[in-house]
């Protein structure tokens, strides 16, 4: 298969490449053993990262499916339940690991159209203690809210769960995979969001053009106790010194960028809206995720639309099921790529209106 180049690629914000001062700082990079605790760059990423955050440590992994997970089982055991969205990420897309691999149940609730519960409804959730039922012990959140147009969640929504959880002693545990995409949306310090949170993990290969892996943040006993769970998993690194390199370069550097990728997203939704037979509602794009739809009176179907896309133009979007369609915004696109895809899917669904 030929190579995509990301500045063709919309698919997801995962799909960038590293910068070049990421490859110089990986080249450069000074090495240890990261399982043994010395390795210096990883070891300065995960300071940074749990400062920036306001946290005590933090843990270098190998991705934010494997943070949430790690963070599952350190905050809860098997037979304990986890409160969370119907849609969230750690119940949709990664593959059932804490119940499968931590043997904690599940309390899917329904979320209103920025990816939130209703706190009322969390907190009826919330076992009595009774033999037959399982027991509450974690309540898993998202920011920004991936399956919701990427929606950033306020912090007085996290105030609440906060609250919440220390009532009736239950952890939090956030994925913040694109936090830093919600804070720059929502012109406010990580900090405002992750004091109400034990744990979060934040991902550098999402918009931030790290190449590999997340850090998952908390206090200094949950991180000890994460160390162990990430061995458990397989994800205990050695020299990943120049993996590092390049998220500590995601964390002071490419988080300042941000907005940029968000005026592209809403040049691209504005640009869409005015497609017939398009749908979407520029209103709701917040951050750097454009998700539409294809009208039914629209011939083709969304699988052929972008399978044109990519024959004919060499432009890269996904697809979400039904006749939604996803496009998402990141370093590598620029406004001659936003304009050239409009245009490119304003020919082909005028051609099959």
């Amino acid at each position: 298969m030929a190579t995509i180049h990301p500045a063709t690629d919309f698919r997801s914000d995962t799909v960038t490449w590293p910068t070049p001062a990421m490859l110089e700082a990986m080249a450069a990079a000074e090495l240890g053993d990261d399982v043994y605790g010395e390795d210096p760059t990883v070891n300065e990423l995960e300071t940074l990262a749990a400062t920036l955050l306001g946290k005590e440590a933090g843990l270098f992994v190998t991705s934010g499916t494997q943070g949430n997970l790690i963070a599952a089982l350190t905050h809860a055991q098997r037979g304990d339940e986890a409160i969370l969205g119907e849609d969230a990420h750690t119940f949709c897309w990664e593959a059932g690991g804490i119940a499968v691999l931590g043997g904690i149940a599940t309390r899917p609730l329904p979320t209103d159209s920025r990816g939130r519960m209703a706190i009322d409804q969390i907190k009826s959730a919330i076992r009595v203690d009774n033999p037959h039922l399982p027991h509450s012990r974690l309540i898993l959140l998202e920011n920004s809210s991936g399956g919701n147009n990427g929606a950033a969640i306020e912090p007085g929504y996290f105030a609440a769960i906060g609250t919440l959880a220390q009532a009736h002693q239950l952890k939090v545990h956030l994925d913040g995979a694109r936090l830093f995409n919600a804070v720059t949306a929502l012109g406010t310090a990580p900090t405002a969001i992750t004091a109400h949170v034990d744990s979060v993990s934040v991902c550098l290969s999402k918009g931030l053009c790290a190449p590999v892996g997340s850090v998952l943040v908390g206090s200094e006993a949950f991180i000890h106790q994460a160390r162990r769970h990430r061995k458990l998993l397989g994800g205990g690194m050695r020299q990943a010194g120049g993996l590092a390199a390049a998220g500590i370069i995601a964390l002071k550097t490419m988080t300042q960028r941000l907005q940029t990728d968000h005026d592209n997203a809403q040049a691209l939704a504005q640009g869409l809206a005015t497609i017939p037979g398009i749908a979407i509602a520029p209103v709701v794009v917040e951050t750097n995720m454009v998700f539409f739809d294809l009208a039914e009176e629209v011939a083709i179907s969304p699988e052929a639309l972008i399978k044109t896309l990519r024959a004919e133009y060499g432009l890269h979007i996904g697809g979400y099921g039904n006749r939604r369609l996803r496009a998402v915004t990141h370093y590598w696109i620029e406004p001659p790529q936003i304009e050239r895809l409009v245009e490119a899917i304003r020919a082909i669904v005028e051609g099959n209106a």
